[in-house]
């Protein structure tokens, strides 16, 4: 395999280490820009060189490409959809401007190849289920927005410029590593697992449920859950693909499965012996009952599946970074 030098925005972040981690694995030489704004240095892979930059920073950026890159993978970005709707100048210029500002840095690189973090947001209220690549595009919140955005100017800087992009749309990510080499806990996360794990030791007093009277088994929402090492894998994958077919993908990442809001409490329950302190509170607006993926295409093409995201393996590989168990 030859060896690539890999530029990784985001790179101290929750998907990005796990990713940097399975990168230097392999032997590639990696290239980690943040900000620090959520990322954290100690899960940055000590082999890994870093160096701390914003993307909206285009003199900051350029230190970035000071040795030729062979490739590049995105994920610096703001990502909590309910601030979108408050700050979207905020999320505009974070996540559509510093993704042109690098775009540009690559055209004048000469670098053609980028895998980008991209979100099931872009799909919206699911028109039917589960939710293909061809299924329409209308994101809910700005946050969804931006990545689909993003997605546009990728397609465009393709057919312009030559730059072969993937576009991988994740469903909800979650969980650690399960060989343990991640251990700095995500910051200011909104998601559902971390949270649980929050008030399960004792940072957070209470989880809020959104909602019990969905159209669901139990009442609450379902969502499909997969677990970071997976979404690494898929990641390689789509890196391999693009610099052996030289041509784009857009896939979904997900296992075409749900799991309810208490479904996921309960698990929790048992992997960790402990009860999960929660009120049920009111609908959450725009909140869609049901949101699983089909991700047939990503297997189709790059031999894709998750082989770790069951929810006990998802809390299991959550204990050794909250419980140090």
């Amino acid at each position: 395999m030859k060896k690539l030098t890999i530029l990784i925005t985001g790179g101290a972040g929750y998907i990005g280490s796990h990713i940097v981690h399975d990168l230097v694995e392999l032997g590639h030489n990696t290239i980690v820009f943040d900000n620090l704004s959520t990322g954290l240095k100690q899960n940055l892979h000590p082999d890994s060189k870093f160096i701390e930059g914003d993307i909206l920073n285009k003199n900051e950026l350029q230190k970035a490409f000071a040795e030729k890159v062979d490739i590049v993978f995105h994920f610096a970005a703001l990502k909590a959809a309910g601030d979108s709707m408050i700050h979207p100048s905020k999320f505009a210029e974070g996540n559509i401007t510093g993704s042109l500002n690098l775009m540009i840095k690559m055209i004048e690189n000469n670098i053609k190849y980028i895998v980008f973090s991209s979100s099931a947001a872009v799909y919206g209220n699911p028109q039917y289920l589960p939710i293909d690549e061809d299924h329409p595009k209308d994101p809910t919140n700005y946050y969804g927005y931006t990545k689909l955005a993003i997605e546009e100017n990728l397609m465009w800087f393709s057919k312009l410029h030559g730059i072969n992009y993937a576009a991988l749309r994740y469903f909800n990510a979650t969980g650690y590593d399960i060989r343990g080499r991640i251990t700095g806990q995500e910051k200011d996360t909104t998601n559902l697992s971390p949270l649980v794990m929050e008030v399960a030791s004792a940072m957070r007093e209470q989880l809020q449920v959104f909602g019990d009277d969905y159209d669901t088994d139990d009442g609450t929402c379902i969502r499909d859950y997969i677990h970071v090492n997976d979404l690494s894998d898929a990641h390689l994958k789509a890196m391999d693909y693009l610099l052996n077919e030289n041509k784009n993908l857009v896939v979904n990442l997900g296992t075409s499965k749900g799991s309810s809001v208490l479904e996921v409490i309960d698990e929790a329950e048992k992997a960790i012996g402990k009860n999960i302190n929660y009120k049920i509170v009111g609908r959450r607006a725009g909140d869609p009952a049901h949101l699983v993926a089909s991700y047939e295409k990503a297997k189709d093409l790059l031999g894709w599946e998750a082989k770790h995201s069951d929810l006990k393996t998802i809390f299991e590989s959550m204990k050794k970074v909250y419980f140090n168990s």
